[in-house]
């Protein structure tokens, strides 16, 4: 390949550090970096001319000015001076390019974030608005889902084979991501018509907090490949990303609430693959960058998604204010499979029903009997969807009407999947405390709505009864032990 020793020197200069991969450097420079396509070829990658490198530049400055124009600057030639020397945007032969950005803090990337403790779910919810608002925006560029899926299932068997792993460990994901495929190859190839140029290398580290809002960068340029894909497939190197780092309530969090914004859910039940073969990639990468031992816990995350989880329905009820969303956060990651259960919110419901987005507040006309009846309606279509799908589903409605819980109860009855009702109350002072201090939340009621629905004839309540005023991990161990009763 060519020497690029001289180009590097040049942007070298005045640099205060870079940071570089196999296939890129980049210059860290004061408010500015430089980023320089190292001259390589490879089966999925080809930046082996001046020629190429440029092309790649510029359809890297479009793609990402989709998502950050804040951070693209331009694409600069690296020309050759009357002197001799290299000089930017100069008359002479153009040497290189390089693609030029403004700089950002690296404690910033939310990668950083994790790592000290930064993230939070407000940070979360809004990433995941950017990123389902991205995905309905991106190109459409429809292609056969299930060939797609299958190719790269059958190219990860062939680089787990020279990875170094456990046989044993290899051969059941091997095993395991083929059954998925040929298992959801017609809603693979169903959901073909809606792939798009979506970002393609969606972790953490290619996400940032910039001026209080993230920002996604450094997407796949070189391969549609890799990059007009399912936007399912998209989301799951993020889900994988926080699932291996331990962040499993912010990947049920980023889960849940890209369903709630996105048209997507009919592709939940190829959920589990996506992140699977997500994990098997970053597995068989890092055994071949010599670092197998961290490539390991991707292969048993892999495996672990894979295996097979029994279903079931949850239901949480109660008045405004008792903590039903939050418990239902809080239990949401510990009901298989990855990343966690189906948590279908009345409150955001009503909302999409009528068109807003979950945090706009809504005249008393959408809280009508007629309009309360269609929103319980439609909570319930939603769970058996997601059921049938193999996901476990939290409801979270208040419940009051006899009628809303036995419907419940029978729509887990005909599914033949376990059924637990549970009930949280507090005194009014405790409710009406939290209800005052909401802010953002995707709920309008307040004291008055609360005063309202004590009122109501509940009628008699069978479900298990936990303190809403007793600490919220108390309130979910006491789930949890319920559920592992039955």
């Amino acid at each position: 390949m060519p020497d690029q020793d001289e180009v590097i020197a040049y942007l070298a200069q005045g640099a205060e550090a870079r940071a570089e991969t196999h296939i890129s450097i980049v210059f860290l420079h004061a408010g500015t970096a430089y980023k320089l396509k190292r001259a390589v070829r490879f089966s999925y990658l080809d930046y082996s001319t001046p020629v190429r490198r440029k092309a790649f530049c510029e359809a890297e400055l479009a793609l990402n000015r989709r998502t950050a124009p804040q951070l693209y600057r331009r694409v600069r030639a690296i020309t050759r001076a009357a002197s001799g020397g290299l000089e930017f945007d100069g008359p002479g032969e153009a040497v290189d390019y390089v693609l030029e950005m403004r700089r950002f803090a690296e404690a910033d990337i939310f990668d950083s974030l994790a790592k000290a403790g930064r993230l939070s779910a407000p940070l979360l919810r809004d990433l995941t608005d950017n990123i389902a608002a991205f995905h309905q925006a991106a190109e459409r560029t429809p292609r056969d889902g299930a060939a797609l899926l299958r190719g790269v299932v059958e190219g990860n068997a062939e680089n787990l084979a020279k990875a170094g792993f456990d046989p044993a460990l290899v051969d059941e994901v091997n095993a395991a991501c083929r059954v998925a495929v040929e298992a959801h190859a017609a809603l693979l190839t169903a959901r073909g018509a809606g792939i798009r140029r979506c970002h393609g290398d969606l972790h953490l580290g290619n996400i940032v907090l910039w001026q209080g809002r993230p920002l996604l960068f450094d997407c796949i340029e070189f391969s549609d490949d890799f990059a007009c894909i399912d936007p399912l497939y998209d989301l799951a190197f993020l889900l994988m990303d926080l699932l291996r780092r331990g962040e499993s309530c912010f990947a049920a969090l980023v889960f849940n609430r890209y369903l709630d914004r996105a048209k997507e859910a009919d592709g939940m039940a190829a959920m589990k693959l996506f992140i699977a073969v997500r994990a098997v990639i970053r597995a068989h990468v890092l055994a071949a960058q010599g670092r197998g031992e961290e490539g390991k816990t991707y292969l048993a995350l892999a495996a672990l998604v894979l295996r097979p989880a029994t279903p079931r329905l949850l239901a949480v009820g109660g008045v405004s204010g008792s903590g039903k969303s939050t418990l239902a956060a809080a239990v949401a990651p510990e009901l298989p499979p990855a990343p966690g259960a189906r948590v279908l919110r009345s409150d955001v419901l009503r909302k999409t029903l009528c068109g807003v987005p979950p945090e706009t507040r809504l005249p008393e006309s959408a809280y009508t009997r007629e309009m309360s009846a269609k929103v319980y309606a439609e909570l319930l279509t939603q769970a058996e969807a997601a059921l049938d799908a193999g996901y476990s589903v939290i409801l979270d409605a208040a419940f009051l009407r006899r009628e809303e819980r036995e419907a419940a109860a029978a729509l887990a009855g005909r599914l033949g999947v376990a059924f637990t009702g549970v009930w949280l109350d507090a005194p009014d002072e405790v409710l009406i405390a939290r209800l005052d201090a909401r802010r953002g939340d995707a709920s309008d009621a307040g004291a008055d709505v609360l005063r309202r629905q004590r009122e109501w004839e509940t009628g008699e309540i069978g479900w298990t009864r936990i303190d809403a005023a007793s600490p919220k991990a108390a309130q979910r161990d006491a789930v949890m032990k319920n559920l592992a009763r039955g």
